[in-house]
């Protein structure tokens, strides 16, 4: 039962105070170790040898950062349980809520869509990085309001469903854990210099938010029947298009909201989600956070039905 507090109170943190200082937020410091990892990483650009030594450093890379944050969050859970309930639930919601952000996904979508609406296309642009990784200095308005609506569906998964998966099946470790492999994810999952270097951080993601993906889909084609959206046309979008995204996950809630928005989504030269029935205008924001929102609703009253349920009939 202490694991349904743990998570309200983490809940309310982020709510309430939103994200730790840079300066001891955690998954800053798995940024910067990364970084300091992928400084002595070998080059993948000069042969089959180099590549699979890059592919070695990158597996051993990713299991020492798993480790390295995972391991002392286990043991210092482990030991506050020991000296009563209200310390285990303060320090065990202190270390889940870094691992999920709603609150500054919130902000960072919102601000992007006042620019939008003010026409101040610059600066617009020079926000895209909170929320994609993808060059943006060069898109046009309509481009910005799809990449800004493509990443809140992906976020939502990223940043909220899956963090919450794993905590309920495996405690804040489980969580930590997942926070972890999205972030080597994000950092040194990519095409180019370090090609290799990212794959084992980039695989293991894929595998961790398979279940999450599908289920971030679910709940917002259950978001929007309840925002009075089109329900049945996000169903039948996500059926079809969530194949379409490099990722094997992503094109699950991105499809689902063009889908429920009854827009075309896309990046240019990688993927077409949905169909143009309604403009990109700066709105449609508003309308996937509001998606997001319900799904957010909606997920966390599931968990508390799970801890309860679990609680009641297994504990």
């Amino acid at each position: 039962m202490e694991l349904l507090f743990i998570l309200l109170l983490a809940l309310a943190i982020d709510a309430s105070l939103g994200e730790p200082a840079r300066a001891i937020h955690p998954v800053v410091w798995m940024g910067k170790v990364t970084y300091l990892w992928e400084r002595f990483a070998p080059s993948g650009r000069s042969g089959e040898s180099s590549a699979r030594s890059q592919l070695v450093y990158g597996g051993g890379m990713t299991l020492l950062t798993i480790a390295i944050f995972t391991l002392p969050v286990y043991f210092l859970i482990a030991y506050v349980s020991q000296a009563g309930t209200l310390a285990y639930i303060i320090v065990g919601a202190l270390l889940l809520k870094p691992t999920f952000s709603f609150k500054e996904l919130h902000r960072a979508a919102s601000d992007i869509r006042l620019l939008l609406t003010r026409n101040e296309i610059k600066e617009a642009r020079a926000r895209m990085p909170a929320l994609v990784s993808r060059e943006s200095q060069r898109l046009e308005k309509p481009a910005l309001v799809s990449a800004t609506v493509e990443s809140v569906a992906e976020n939502i998964c990223d940043s909220f469903v899956a963090p919450l998966f794993y905590f309920l099946c495996f405690g804040v470790p489980g969580a930590v854990a997942y926070r972890v492999v999205n972030t080597l994810d994000a950092m040194i999952g990519y095409h180019g210099k370090y090609e290799y270097l990212g794959k084992c951080a980039a695989r293991l993601d894929d595998v961790l938010n398979f279940i999450p993906a599908r289920i971030s889909g679910l709940l917002l084609v259950i978001a929007a029947h309840l925002c009075q959206k089109d329900g049945r046309n996000a169903w039948q979008v996500m059926l079809r298009d969530h194949g379409k995204t490099e990722s094997p996950n992503a094109g699950w809630p991105m499809s689902a909201v063009a889908g429920a928005l009854r827009v075309r989504l896309e990046k240019a030269g990688c993927y077409s989600l949905g169909e143009t029935n309604n403009p990109l205008a700066p709105q449609l924001i508003a309308s996937g956070m509001n998606l997001a929102v319900v799904v957010a609703l909606v997920w966390v009253l599931l968990c508390l039905i799970v801890e309860v349920t679990y609680f009641v009939f297994v504990a």
